[in-house]
């Protein structure tokens, strides 16, 4: 189980209780040794969670409080609504499945005011996933997983001439300019850093090949030549 998760569920376990709850019973829970959840007590009140009690007693909430507000504004709550909604559209399945959860793990939680502020949000993102766009969220979810795993690509490719070009690529970033994702990557057959419109990647395949980040050649150096790039067209 995830960190992240881990503290949602023990903050959610906690919500209510009017007698302390056992370490032991929330390591249980989670499957997770007791000086895992002593450490992540000791981080929630750290951040301003107001958990009180101490190992080998238990742990409650501290009267009176409620955990939605404090963690959440309704300015903040809309912009992780907003968000979510973008990675619904724009993004490949995968993550717009973690989306989906993770607003409805938001929701389950919010206080009414906070929820109906939520659904009274109106800024929205068209969600274009029709079985004719299917093809093009599985290709974001691959070049995402390969970014995540240092995966070298080989893409068949047409520039914006519609000249083709087959490559080896390392793949370092996606990025989502408002009308279209590019593909950041070290480009082995030009020697330097090359973007890559997803859209035009006819084809693409996993080489089974790992490649190690490079000083030089690095997502760092790529971002610093992208800035210098477009600071040079202003």
């Amino acid at each position: 189980m995830r960190r992240a998760d881990r503290l949602f569920l023990i903050i959610h376990a906690l919500r209510g209780r009017r007698t302390a709850l056992p370490a032991r019973s929330l390591a249980d829970t989670l499957g997770v040794s007791l000086r895992t959840v002593y450490r992540d007590v000791a981080d929630l009140q750290l951040s301003g969670v107001p958990i009180e009690g101490e190992a080998g007693v238990g742990y409650v909430l501290r009267k009176g409080s409620d955990i939605p507000p404090l963690m959440f504004t309704a300015d903040e709550l809309e912009s992780l609504v907003v968000g979510t909604r973008f990675v619904r559209a724009f993004a490949g399945e995968k993550l717009a499945g973690s989306a989906r959860a993770a607003l409805l793990k938001i929701e389950a939680v919010l206080p009414p005011e906070l929820r109906d502020r939520a659904a009274r949000t109106r800024i929205y993102a068209p969600i274009w996933r029709d079985p004719t766009k299917t093809a093009f969220a599985v290709l974001i979810d691959r070049l995402n997983a390969a970014i995540s795993e240092n995966q070298v690509l080989r893409i068949d490719y047409a520039d914006e001439a519609g000249r083709p070009s087959s490559r080896e690529v390392e793949p370092l970033c996606l990025a989502f300019w408002g009308g279209a994702w590019t593909l950041g990557s070290w480009c082995r057959l030009r020697e330097g850093f090359r973007n890559f419109r997803p859209d035009r990647i006819a084809d693409c395949t996993i080489t089974g090949e790992r490649f190690s980040v490079a000083k030089g050649r690095d997502l760092d150096a790529y971002m610093e030549a992208m800035s210098g790039y477009y600071e040079g067209m202003e």
